[in-house]
């Protein structure tokens, strides 16, 4: 009963929730910029009579919106942030709306209006009576610098017994597993520059220190556990070849199961750093940029959702695009090999998988990091997937981006009813919420949590962008 109440107060905004998703995938924005989405969601959530707080944790794009009174408190999160480059219409062909504009591939206009959905549905349960507080967050900048880490820190969670959240993907289920720890670095070399042809020796090569490096963690991963991941890109290499670079920068994440073995690897990188400095006789600046925590699991509350979603059970996706854009993924059997063998086959020849199955990642590190990662650290978090996009999608693909403005809405309201209605069972049956607390307690509490971020560490200043101000409601 529960479930179906939150599902028709969804129902009820059909609509209105459509429309907003696909104003924001129409009005994409990377991070830290998204002023157009969050002053969207915003307005709606101050016209329905939540009480917000823009600007929080020291984000202009960030903010909290709480209804009700009392405990128990818990809450929902929202991303709304879109990827550069990613720019792609509603069709089944690669065909950007902008050249190099930014796009929704990771469906975050989807992710941001479905929890919203269910915050909204959870306060008509209030207002019917329910005891207890809705909070939803407002994060920014997950794509980047990862706007929840600084959320954590300002306090926003200490006041809130349980968050459920989720994520745009292509099938339905709760996410029970965790995810790798992650350290983001810019490192930058300072050199000299001179005529790479006339007067070499003149010069020192701020590239050369960069190549260098890079030489070295290719060594580096040979001596690193198997989970470790190491990326690095040249971001900044010079100019021109007849000019040795006075100036090179790369870019670099570390990737581990743990912050500690994150931190131990990162600590690497430092040294190498400083060697390639000292062998190509530059200075080098190494900055962290972001980090984050992987997921704490929550199997009790993974179980509640999973419950929820049963309830709910499968969903159509009525339109012709749904088929065009799974028949141009080609072959997704990669992807497939995710589900259980059942399941496998089941959705092999669908263009939408909706069935509710249990969580494939159950027991697994997943080699994606996220910044949901600090915000399990601090407070008993459930999670889960829908199906916004085709079977098989990849995230952070043109496909994605085309059902996140299409196609995808069914399984936003999806998220939202699932959401809502798992929100609504913590508010209303004490013995869940304790079994909530009590595993989360018993996997290490909030206690031993500890910033990866320097406390000045200031995310315009490492994203190089502008504050764009407060945001102020329509």
């Amino acid at each position: 009963m529960q479930t179906e109440t939150i599902a028709s107060a969804v129902e009820d905004r059909r609509d209105r929730l459509t429309a907003l998703a696909r104003d924001l995938w129409e009005r994409p924005e990377t991070a830290l910029e998204e002023t157009y989405a969050a002053r969207r969601l915003v307005g709606v959530l101050e016209e329905r009579g939540f009480a917000l707080e823009v600007g929080a944790g020291g984000l202009d794009t960030a903010f909290v919106a709480r209804y009700g009174g009392g405990e128990p408190i818990v809450a929902t999160m929202g991303e709304y942030d879109a990827l550069p480059g990613l720019s792609q219409r509603a069709s089944a062909t690669r065909e950007p709306v902008e050249p190099e504009a930014p796009g929704h591939g990771c469906g975050h206009n989807l992710f941001g209006v479905g929890s919203l959905g269910a915050a909204l549905a959870v306060a008509d349960a209030i207002d019917g009576g329910v005891d207890g507080t809705v909070v939803y967050v407002g994060t920014p900048a997950e794509e980047a610098v990862g706007g929840k880490p600084f959320l954590v820190r300002s306090g926003v969670f200490e006041p809130i017994d349980a968050v459920v959240s989720w994520h745009p993907g292509w099938y339905n289920a709760p996410s029970t597993g965790s995810c790798l720890a992650v350290d983001a670095f810019e490192v930058t070399a300072h050199g000299k520059s001179s005529h790479a042809a006339a007067a070499p020796e003149a010069g020192r090569s701020a590239l050369d220190a960069i190549q260098l490096l890079n030489t070295a963690v290719e060594y580096v991963r040979e001596h690193v556990p198997d989970p470790v991941r190491l990326h690095y890109v040249i971001a900044d290499g010079g100019d021109v070849a007849n000019v040795v670079p006075a100036e090179a920068t790369g870019n670099y994440l570390v990737r581990a199961p743990n912050r500690g073995l994150v931190e131990e690897v990162s600590d690497w990188l430092h040294d190498a750093a400083e060697g390639a400095a000292l062998m190509a006789a530059v200075d080098v600046e190494l900055t962290r940029t972001s980090a984050m925590y992987g997921v704490r699991p929550n199997d009790r509350l993974g179980g509640v959702i999973g419950e929820t979603m049963a309830e709910l059970g499968p969903f159509d996706v009525d339109d012709p695009l749904a088929a065009e854009l799974r028949a141009s993924l080609g072959d997704v059997s990669g992807q497939l090999a995710a589900l259980e063998p059942d399941d496998r086959e089941r959705a092999r020849e669908a263009s939408y998988f909706t069935d509710p199955i249990e969580p494939p990642d159950a027991g697994t590190v997943g080699s994606y990091s996220t910044d949901s990662g600090d915000v399990s650290q601090v407070v008993p978090l459930g999670r889960m997937r829908t199906a916004t996009w085709p079977v098989g999608t990849p995230a952070h693909s043109w496909q994605a981006v085309a059902a996140s403005g299409s196609t995808g809405t069914e399984g936003m309201l999806y998220a939202s009813k699932a959401i809502g209605g798992t929100l609504l069972k913590l508010l209303t049956e004490p013995a869940v919420l304790a079994d909530v607390v009590a595993e989360f307690e018993r996997r290490g509490g909030a206690d031993g949590y500890e910033p990866a971020m320097p406390g000045d560490a200031d995310p315009y200043e490492l994203l190089g962008v502008d504050r764009p101000g407060p945001v102020v409601a329509d």
